[in-house]
């Protein structure tokens, strides 16, 4: 079954029966499900009600394997991920974040050849850097912020020669699926690149939602010269986004100004 929301943010009314019956029909009653929510989650300017499906509730959520929560990134991922769902040994709810802007951007789309072979990725590495060992800083993200970073890299690359190399000196890596935590497929990202010496998490939502609580932790001492990941997002807030445009432009432009920059 698959239920999909015209709006993440409206499955609020609906947290008690997620929270009773969704995340724990398993370790409560041994029944499993495979509901897929999808549910419309971005920052894209439309407001406090109209940008989070509450990223940070489900994940709180996540023990025991009880739940799977992804955020694909292309066309072949979301094929992908729910082909996997309906095989044998995903007997679990699949939460889907699925930013509305990715349907209309053509630099989110795939090829008939990766839409017809391979299949689901947790984390997906970056494919446009030339050195690795010129990596500085591995900024992990997930969703829709991976294409406004990737856009304003591409621009540094084509400005002066001392922004060009500041820029070639970040790698952009991203997380497909939360939970259950391809712990192993980030290892195996993070080691490709030895002299990064920073990890940063980035993400558009603010600091006390999103995947940032859940990903602190996790991210912590796997860089030999880093222990603790850093922090690239909008402040913390009691609302999920800004009601004006203007305000959500610049905040916009000051994350991933500050995420692709190294001082």
């Amino acid at each position: 079954m698959m239920w999909e929301a015209q709006f993440g943010d409206f499955n609020n009314v609906a947290q008690s029966i997620i929270d009773q019956y969704v995340a724990a029909s398993e370790d409560k009653w041994k029944q499993t499900s495979r509901l897929t929510m999808l549910l419309p989650h971005g920052y894209e300017g439309q407001g406090p009600e109209h940008s989070s499906a509450r990223l940070e509730r489900f994940l709180q959520l996540c023990a025991a394997n009880n739940l799977c929560v992804c955020y694909p990134t292309t066309p072949a991922q979301y094929c992908h991920l729910l082909r996997r769902q309906i095989r044998e040994g995903f007997e679990r709810p699949l939460i889907v974040m699925t930013p509305k802007s990715l349907l209309r951007l053509p630099a989110a789309s795939s090829s008939l050849e990766q839409l017809t072979s391979g299949g689901f990725q947790p984390l997906i590495d970056d494919s446009e850097v030339d050195d690795p060992s010129s990596v500085a800083r591995i900024v992990l993200c997930s969703g829709k912020v991976f294409y406004d970073l990737s856009e304003a890299r591409k621009k540094q690359r084509g400005s002066s020669p001392t922004v060009r190399e500041g820029a070639d000196s970040v790698t952009i890596i991203r997380i497909e699926q939360f939970y259950p935590f391809p712990l192993s497929a980030i290892k195996s990202a993070i080691a490709k690149y030895p002299n990064a010496k920073e990890l940063v998490w980035c993400q558009e939502e603010p600091k006390n939602m999103g995947g940032w609580s859940f990903m602190e932790s996790r991210l912590e001492n796997l860089l030999p010269h880093c222990d603790r990941p850093r922090y690239v997002g909008r402040a913390q807030s009691p609302s999920p986004a800004t009601g004006s445009y203007a305000v959500h432009v610049k905040e916009q432009e000051r994350l991933v100004h500050e995420a692709l920059t190294i001082e």
